[in-house]
């Protein structure tokens, strides 16, 4: 039976840091994870994301806790740093994708920057994603945060089966014409 890969930015579960220096662990709070939680459950499933907690904050022993629990909860987790989600998710996808998709061009913010460090976060996705991919797998991929990932597993997998959903608006090509990584965009 083929098993469902969800993938988004976020996990369904948030992780953080509480007093006495430990976890907390709690269901986030959000469109994707609210409409997926909704669905009947397939047979199996495993969910892709960030868990919250930026990477610089974590022991190596806080990270085997954190895979620990999250796979008890049939997610794996992307670590990211906190440079990493503030020009990823912050910069680029916030800044740049989000506006300009919502005909708001002028408010826009185009940051090489920003996009390399899109790329390299859709890259560790993709990196840490299709070690646990089996042949059989549903990928479902969700969101402008990571619109190059479908194209970068297809290229370490060319028979995977992938869907991608755009949450927000796709813009006319009177907008699009005007990110200077359209292509890569497209073509993801």
């Amino acid at each position: 039976m083929s098993r469902l890969v969800i993938i988004s930015n976020r996990l369904p579960v948030s992780v953080s840091r509480v007093p006495e220096d430990d976890l907390l662990f709690q269901s986030s709070v959000g469109g994707v994870a609210t409409g997926i939680a909704s669905l009947s459950e397939p047979k199996e499933r495993i969910w892709f994301g960030w868990p919250g907690i930026n990477s610089e904050e974590l022991t190596e022993a806080d990270r085997n806790r954190i895979s620990a629990e999250l796979q008890s909860r049939g997610c794996g987790p992307i670590y990211l740093s906190s440079r990493e989600v503030d020009e990823f998710y912050s910069g680029f996808s916030n800044e740049t994708i989000w506006p300009l998709f919502h005909y708001f061009s002028s408010m826009s913010k185009f940051s090489f920057e920003h996009f390399e460090t899109y790329r390299h976060v859709n890259q560790l996705f993709c990196d840490e994603v299709v070690k646990h991919l089996r042949p059989d797998d549903k990928i479902w991929i969700h969101d402008y945060q990571l619109m190059l990932l479908p194209e970068m597993i297809r290229r370490r997998l060319p028979d995977a089966h992938i869907g991608f959903f755009l949450h927000i608006p796709f813009p006319s090509f009177e907008l699009i014409r005007h990110l200077p990584w359209r292509a890569e965009i497209l073509e993801g």
